[in-house]
């Protein structure tokens, strides 16, 4: 059922100082809080507060996008970066990287969006497009993103096709794959076979005019939270597809000129740069932390800060929730 709950751009706290395009958060319980940082590797703050940057000494550039958390304290980088070549990233606490995964079938990995472990142990890693540049993608009808798999039977694709992929979360009874599909405007879910392999897509929801999903959670209720690149919306989303909006900040004008760009196949970096807010600038990730996991740290593009507010609803744990790194 909808909350009976609301907020203004102002009632957001800030996390952080000095962050470096934090567009994915990972907390755990121990109170530490990790972030993407653009320049190749994480941003890591303990919880007193320190940050402390773990930076890839890797030969080709890493554009940190999505990442996760392993159990032993390295990471997992989506590569981003046009010129990086693509793939999966593996980053040592000390700033040793190497592939993870960077070819598939014998070809090369385009830039990946989002890289997420679940409880089983396995690794899902969303690709938006295989269009150069990614920008040829971010319009309507577009769909040639995908799903790799990586568990104990090696490295595989398991769903195409999808209309640029975004994060993609495995919910909390295991069975069923969310994915964000942001310029198809919808969330769809695969159920998980018991071999890993995907079943037929399903749509759980579609969004209007002004809304490209990006991130998302779960919390423990069952619903989902997304994260509205550009247009600054969180949305809450229940297991029947029923949308409440928590919080947006955005001008209407400016975002119905770049509604117009998207369907005149006109959208692209200059799009985004059109938004400009007081508060918050392209919220793109959500993640559920504090010691009751009620903490809300929101990701985003364009600013060096964390947005947080509290939620009346506790996250569900995610499967690094309990890692002691």
């Amino acid at each position: 059922m909808a909350l009976a709950y609301q907020l203004s751009p102002s009632d957001l706290g800030r996390f952080g100082k000095g962050f470096t395009r934090p567009e994915c958060v990972i907390c755990t319980a121990t109170g530490d809080l990790f972030t993407s940082n653009w320049n190749g590797g994480v941003t890591r703050v303990h919880p007193d507060g320190q940050q402390q940057d773990i930076v890839a000494k890797a030969e080709k550039p890493i554009g940190t996008n999505g990442f996760a958390l392993l159990p032993n304290g390295d990471c997992l980088l989506a590569n981003l970066h046009n010129d990086g070549g693509g793939g999966v990233w593996r980053l040592k606490p000390d700033g040793q990287a190497e592939p993870f995964l960077v070819e598939l079938d014998g070809k090369p990995i385009q830039p990946a969006n989002y890289v997420g472990l679940d409880r089983k142990g396995r690794v899902w890693i969303t690709v938006s497009t295989r269009m150069e540049p990614r920008s040829l993608a971010q319009r309507p009808g577009v769909a040639d993103g995908y799903v790799i798999l990586v568990d104990d039977a090696g490295a595989r694709q398991v769903a195409d096709g999808l209309g640029y992929t975004n994060e993609g979360i495995v919910d909390g009874s295991g069975e069923w794959l969310y994915v964000n599909e942001t310029f198809a405007r919808r969330t769809s879910k695969y159920p998980i076979r018991a071999n890993g392999d995907l079943g037929p897509r399903e749509t759980v929801t579609e969004y209007g005019a002004g809304v490209w999903p990006d991130g998302l959670a779960f919390d423990e209720t069952g619903a989902f939270w997304m994260t509205s690149v550009i247009s600054n919306r969180v949305i809450r989303v229940e297991p029947d597809g029923s949308q409440q909006v928590i919080v947006e900040e955005n001008d209407p004008d400016v975002l119905a000129a770049i509604e117009h760009d998207f369907q005149s196949n006109n959208f692209g970096p200059h799009s985004h740069e059109k938004i400009r807010c007081e508060v918050m600038q392209s919220i793109s990730s959500i993640a559920f932390g504090g010691p009751d996991r009620r903490t809300a740290y929101l990701g985003n593009l364009l600013d060096d800060t964390i947005y947080t507010f509290r939620s009346p609803v506790a996250g569900l744990a995610m499967a690094h929730w309990e890692f002691k790194v």
